[in-house]
């Protein structure tokens, strides 16, 4: 089976895939699917992005589509930034990164708590939805450490493994992360709703 993934980000297909290729489902960019249009994220909560982006990859695509909405929550932020995470201030990634360690200079160490926040959504061209989502509590250091993942990782330090995100191997990072925990919770419950159909269910999931 074949799922396209409402991103072109690779090193969010390579996670998200190696997560469901144990199912024997295969993972595909937009890009590699022919869609080259982006839905307005306009929902208030990763939970709508989600859908919102699965939905509109499902239907260019007219395949079974899955889209990950995911962002950071600092404590000392008020949440922030949030669904925003991807656009918190213009430029790239360590730009973003950046304007998040200058608006924390000042919040000490005790009070540097956050989590990430991943909300999964599949979407089926019968209608079938499902949506799952994931979180992984942390902190903020003052520095960058580690060479790996992508977005805020290299600040993310998760005490119980002593590591940033950055600093962990691929696989305990697939193990852990919100990211992670959101597709184990989706292909728990994917691989229930595969055993039926939508007549068997009486409704949509």
């Amino acid at each position: 089976m074949t799922f396209v993934l409402a991103s072109n980000n690779l090193k969010k297909r390579r996670e998200m895939g190696q997560i469901l290729q144990a199912m024997g489902i295969q993972v595909l960019t937009m890009e590699e699917a022919g869609i080259h249009s982006e839905p307005e994220e306009d929902g208030s909560t990763f939970e709508e992005n989600a859908l919102i982006k699965a939905r509109a990859a499902c239907q260019a695509a007219g395949m079974p589509a899955l889209a990950d909405d995911s962002g950071l929550a600092v404590d000392a932020l008020n949440g922030a930034p949030g669904i925003h995470s991807a656009r918190y201030c213009p430029g790239s990634d360590r730009d973003r990164l950046l304007f998040l360690l200058k608006n924390m200079e000042q919040v000490p160490d005790g009070q540097r708590g956050a989590k990430f926040v991943s909300a999964v959504a599949c979407v089926f061209p019968d209608g079938r939805e499902l949506v799952c989502r994931g979180e992984c509590p942390g902190q903020i250091l003052r520095e960058e450490r580690g060479d790996g993942g992508f977005g805020y990782d290299p600040v993310f330090y998760v005490p119980a493994y002593g590591q940033t995100f950055s600093e962990m191997p691929q696989q305990t990072k697939n193990q852990i992360s919100h990211r992670a925990r959101a597709m184990e919770a989706l292909a728990d419950r994917l691989g229930k709703m595969l055993e039926t159909t939508p007549e068997d269910k009486g409704e949509s999931i």
